[in-house]
This record gives structure tokens, C-alpha cells and sequence, in this order.
């Protein structure tokens, strides 16, 4: 896991929920607060090879039985790492393509996975061919960029020239330089509809739906800041079944076959298009909205699963579930949240966490990459709870100074 990562705590508790010792793979040593400096190992993030050499080391004196990437920045590193030792994971390809919007791209369309038409600038002036073969509004988006960071609309042809520029600006700020051939942008058709995120397991290659999140807020630009997530998903069984379809089809497409799923497709009048794929949970602190069987995490029940533990009928609560994940208002420092012991009292709300620490710098997408937190709240009803979000994210009030000039 990435040493930014939010969920170092919760897979520790994980692991021993589960009984499973857990050693934690970073580019940095003992970065992660709570892990043991006997659990930490540290591993190359830019070189899967060089990852791999050092967890065969590693496991030589230490045996390791399972391995799990747990964001974006470890998926690939962890399939090699995987690989090296003989354990069952995606392919080092697979899991690259995911890392990688144009091979995504590509391998979707070979495969006629539904998926807006989509062409890749190499550059921040090359927008015209974009504008030449695809349909405006377009959509904005760095090829390795994750969570809605560089992702910009564009309406008119001058708007899509300073949105490409932009997205490459927003590419060389994240990778502190970029040159030709280290990263592009990809402008695609505006996909139109209600979009929903799927948590899905596989096994063997076949795909298990774990859960479907409506996403209530709209997503249309210029930015898309995702907000309220919420379970069980209120469309229509038959729309849901496409989406797990959908979805399946994806993950065949990109090559993965173990593991954890996290899909982002949209919805409307012509069907399942997919969005986004990622081999790994979902983000941020989201999947404390999740529980199964009788209160396991999903952190637990992924760990579970890589290491070939039993899991009974990995069914989610029957309660409804969300969590509204606080966007930046604004750029400048933050200097608190105001509020909370009274959003804290919504019925339905079980939990808010703020966790960017007062002093920090916070800068809105499309350019920002964190929010402020998450609110988390369950309910007999997906409306409860999406009502719950609404009232308590009313009542927080950020403290955010502008910088100084």
C-alpha cells in the first residue's frame, strides 16, 4: 500500500480479525503508524521487478502465503510480487492496464465492452484530432491519474484546448515533471446518465457482485468531485444484472482473474457503459460503509479471500449504508472542521472522520487529490440514509484560509 494510504489501520485490525499475520509492502520504511517495524518491508513502487526480488528475499526467512494490492499504486507491484512467489493473483499485464487509461481503453474496445470513444493526446497541444473524430461534450482525463484528479468537461473546442492543457499540468504536478512518452491524456466522448460503482470479487475469473453504490449526486462537470455514495442500489433488478454483466465483461476484457474489483460505469437510454476499472477495493476510508455476514470488514473478507480462508456466504448487512465523502471548498489551509459534535447527532449518522490534519494545504479537483473526510451513516431505507449524509454535511463547516499571495 501507498505510505498516503488511509487503510493501513483498518487491514491490521483485518488481519487479526482474521488471525493472518500481516507484513506491509511500502516504498518507504516504516512509514505507516501502527505497523510494527518487523510488519513493514519495503518494496520498489516504480520497478515491479525490483519489487519482486526484494519480497522473494524477504519471504526466504519470512514465508508469505497471500498477497494484496490495496490501491492504485500497489496493484502492479503486487501481481509481480505475486508472480515471483507462485501465488495465485493477476497478471503484472492485467493489473498494468488498469494503471494505464489507453490500454484500459483499448482493451475494452477489442473486447466490444461498452465504453466512450476516446482518442490520447500526447501532448498539451494536441487536442485537434480529438476534436476532429469525436463528438463534443468531451471528457478530459490523465492516463494514470485516479479518484477524479485532472478529469474536466469541455463543452466547446476552446474550452477543450485549455482542458487538455490543463490535465497536463495537473499529469506533471502529480509525477513532479512529465516529458513525451511518461504519461498522456485521454479526451473522450461525454458518456450522459446516472453512474453507480460496483464492489465486486473475483475468483477464477468469475466476477461476485459484493455490492452496488448509487451515486444520488449528479456527475456532469466541469469538475466531477464524487460525493454520496449509497447501498443497496435503487435501480431496477434488471438494470442491476446488466451492471454485473457489464462489469464481468470488463474484468475478462482487461485480463484480471483474483482479487478485488472496483467498477465505475454509467447508465442511460442505451445501456451499461463503463467508466472505470481498478483491481482494488474502493477508496478512501468508503468501505467502512460495508459489513458482511455478521460485521465482517471488507478488508477482512479480502484478506480472507487471497489467503484461501473459508468465507460463509460473503452476503452484505441487510441494512441500507453511505458515505458522503467531504470535498475541498476551496484552496488554501485548513484550519478545522466546525460542526461535527452536532453533525454527529443526525439520526442514521455512525461515524465522522476528518482526515486531513489542520496546517494542511487543500486545494479542490480538478487539481486537489484528498478530501477533508467522510461521513458514514446506515438505515433501514437507501433514502434514510442518503437523507442522513444530506443533513450532516449541512452541518459542517470547514475553516479553510487562502494562501497568501
Amino acid at each position: 500500500m501507498s505510505p498516503s494510504t488511509y487503510r493501513a489501520t483498518d487491514f491490521l485490525r483485518a488481519g487479526e480479525a482474521a488471525g493472518v499475520e500481516v507484513v506491509i509492502g511500502t516504498p518507504v520504511p516504516q512509514a505507516l503508524a501502527g505497523a510494527a517495524p518487523a510488519h513493514n518491508l519495503t518494496i520498489s513502487f516504480q520497478d515491479p521487478g525490483a519489487a519482486a526480488r526484494q519480497a522473494v528475499a524477504f519471504a526466504a526467512s519470512r514465508p508469505l502465503h497471500a498477497v494484496l494490492g490495496v490501491d492504485d499504486d500497489g496493484v502492479v507491484p503486487a501481481a509481480a510480487i505475486a508472480a515471483a512467489l507462485g501465488l495465485r493473483h493477476n497478471t503484472v499485464a492485467a493489473a498494468a492496464a488498469t494503471r494505464d487509461k489507453a490500454e484500459m481503453r483499448r482493451r475494452l474496445r477489442a473486447a466490444q465492452v461498452p465504453a466512450p470513444a476516446w482518442i490520447e493526446c500526447l501532448g498539451p497541444d494536441d487536442s485537434r484530432q480529438a476534436q476532429k473524430l469525436l463528438r463534443p461534450p468531451w471528457v478530459v482525463k490523465p492516463t494514470t491519474l485516479s479518484a477524479s484528479r485532472g478529469v474536466i468537461r469541455a463543452d466547446t473546442p476552446e474550452a477543450l484546448d485549455r482542458g487538455v492543457k490543463r490535465a497536463f499540468q495537473i499529469l506533471a504536478r502529480a509525477s513532479r515533471a512529465w516529458t513525451p512518452g511518461t504519461g498522456g491524456v485521454l479526451v473522450e466522448e461525454y458518456i450522459p446518465g446516472a453512474e453507480v460503482a460496483l464492489e465486486g470479487l473475483l475468483t477464477g475469473g468469475e466476477l461476485q457482485t459484493l455490492a452496488l453504490f448509487d451515486k444520488p449526486d449528479p456527475l456532469e462537470g466541469p469538475y466531477f468531485p464524487e460525493t454520496i455514495y449509497v447501498t443497496p442500489s435503487r435501480q431496477p433488478a434488471r438494470v442491476q444484472d446488466a451492471v454485473a454483466r457489464c462489469a464481468a465483461d470488463a474484468a475478462r476484457a482487461l485480463g484480471l482473474q483474483e482479487g478485488p474489483v472496483h467498477a465505475e460505469l454509467r447508465l442511460n437510454s442505451s445501456g451499461v457503459w463503463v467508466v472505470e476499472v481498478a483491481a482494488r477495493t474502493i477508496g478512501g476510508l468508503c468501505s467502512r460503509a460495508l459489513r458482511f455476514g455478521t460485521g465482517m470488514s471488507l478488508e477482512e473478507l479480502m484478506l480472507r479471500h487471497a489467503c484461501g480462508l473459508p468465507v460463509a456466504g460473503p452476503r452484505r448487512e441487510a441494512s441500507a449504508a453511505g458515505v458522503y465523502m467531504l470535498p475541498v471548498p476551496e484552496h488554501g489551509v485548513l484550519e478545522g472542521v466546525d460542526g461535527a459534535d452536532t453533525a454527529r447527532q443526525v439520526p442514521g449518522i455512525e461515524e465522522i472522520t476528518i482526515t486531513v490534519a489542520p496546517g494542511q494545504e487543500v486545494e479542490p479537483l480538478p487539481a486537489g487529490d484528498r478530501y477533508l473526510g467522510f461521513l458514514f451513516a446506515r438505515g433501514a431505507r437507501p433514502g434514510d440514509v442518503e437523507a442522513a449524509l444530506r443533513r450532516a454535511h449541512q452541518l459542517l463547516r470547514p475553516r479553510i484560509r487562502p494562501l497568501s499571495p
